[in-house]
């Protein structure tokens, strides 16, 4: 077998795929990903940050498992409260029927500090996860870009603070007395 090709060889398959290439259409897809606490295109990213993406693992917890803990976390922020949680609920100048949606990811770095913050308050909320493609229908509707996002409500379900961290979390929480 002959793999020696002649240059008017190798010229000629090069001009077949400049044509094929010509008849090509379609758009550069953009890929985002999260570098140094915000989203951003990584054709922007230097030279060094591609690479570290480039090696990067997806590590992906089983669903059964962390599916079990986000219900054992949610069940036990619904569960009455103590006595004395209870006095101290309606000393808080703001009314109980202030709930939170909590916006995650299983593989986020980010979340367990959020969530540990948001176990302490004094009122109901919900896990809704954006690994899901419920999560993440939910998540689009609302505007929610990114994980962890915790929205507040009041009683009338419309929106009063939204945070994606603790400290954002205390600046819509703390002033309002509302923390058990």
């Amino acid at each position: 077998m002959n793999t020696t090709r002649t240059l008017e060889q190798i010229e000629a398959e090069i001009a077949k795929t400049e044509a094929e290439l010509k008849n090509l259409h379609g758009t550069e897809t953009e890929v985002y990903a999260r570098i140094v606490g915000y989203y951003r295109a990584v054709r922007n990213w230097n030279k060094g940050k591609r690479d570290e993406f480039n090696n990067r693992t997806l590590f992906v917890y089983d669903g059964d498992i962390a599916d079990s803990r986000a219900k054992n976390i949610e069940h036990s922020m619904t569960n009455d409260f103590s006595e004395e949680k209870q006095n101290e609920q309606n000393i808080n100048t703001m009314d109980n029927s202030i709930h939170y949606e909590f916006f995650m990811r299983q593989t986020c770095p980010n979340c367990p500090p959020v969530k540990k913050y948001i176990s302490d308050v004094s009122f109901e909320g919900k896990f809704i996860d954006v690994d899901t493609d419920e999560g993440l229908k939910e998540a689009a509707s609302k505007g929610v870009f990114s994980a962890p996002t915790v929205i507040f409500y009041d009683q009338t379900n419309t929106e009063i603070g939204r945070g994606h961290n603790v400290e954002e979390l205390k600046g819509i929480l703390e002033p309002q007395a509302i923390l058990a």
